[in-house]
């Protein structure tokens, strides 16, 4: 699925006036107080140079939700953990190992899998593309997406050189990842990190987080019986 959404300034909210016949109990009260329950989403980097924007990504997306990240070996070339914001949990492949000694401990990609709402991997490079087209999981990535319930959202932003892009495999691939259910965001055209003009930039964080939110609330608001 490809989306493609336009986006104008200002949001809508809308507010619940309940009456009660006797005081609220105090259990009530802190449901009150709680508001409603923040998306989970799982963001997840590989190895392009994009992942340069992934801390970006990750402090536009915990403005709204609930945030947990997951990064490649190769995408820490390129992500400064220090721009991460500070209640972001951030996983790497050694903590799928280190998590797990014995049976009847947790697996971490199967508690992540549990844990998301919805997943989006951005950026999304041509290597962890195949894998997932491929049905490989040797990462904690691929291993959260092997896993993943479909039923719930995963997104995908893509980034690579123009002729990765355009390369015959890749249109194989995200014809694969499609017949999952993946949706993806479109790469963008511009001048690439390597010095290529050309499609294949990822969107910019921007975009994917407006993506995304979007799709999240249209989905609640078709789901709640009291809109239409």
């Amino acid at each position: 699925m490809i989306f493609e959404f336009y986006f104008e300034e200002g949001c809508c909210h809308c507010y619940w006036v309940m009456e009660f016949s006797e005081p609220m109990s105090a259990e009530e009260t802190i449901q009150m107080n709680t508001g409603p329950k923040k998306p989970r989403i799982l963001l997840a980097a590989s190895g392009s140079v994009a992942a340069i924007k992934f801390g970006n990504l990750c402090h536009s997306f915990s403005e709204w939700a609930e945030v947990r990240a997951v990064a490649t070996k190769a995408s820490l070339h390129f992500i400064d953990r220090a721009s991460l914001p500070k209640e972001v949990i951030f996983y790497t492949d050694e903590d799928e190992w280190s998590s797990w000694n014995k049976i009847g401990d947790s697996v971490l990609h199967i508690e992540l899998r549990r844990w998301a709402d919805i997943m989006v991997i951005a950026p999304l490079s041509a290597n962890t593309l195949g894998k997932i087209a491929g049905g490989l999981c040797d990462n904690l990535l691929t291993c959260v997406v092997r896993a993943w319930d479909y039923s719930k959202p995963l997104f995908v932003a893509p980034a690579m050189n123009t002729f990765m892009w355009k390369n015959p495999f890749t249109e194989r691939h995200l014809m694969s990842i499609d017949e999952l259910g993946i949706s993806l965001i479109p790469p963008v055209t511009k001048k690439l990190a390597c010095g290529d003009y050309g499609n294949g930039a990822m969107a910019e964080p921007s975009l994917i987080y407006q993506t995304v939110r979007l799709f999240c609330e249209s989905r609640n608001q078709l789901a709640d019986p009291r809109v239409g």
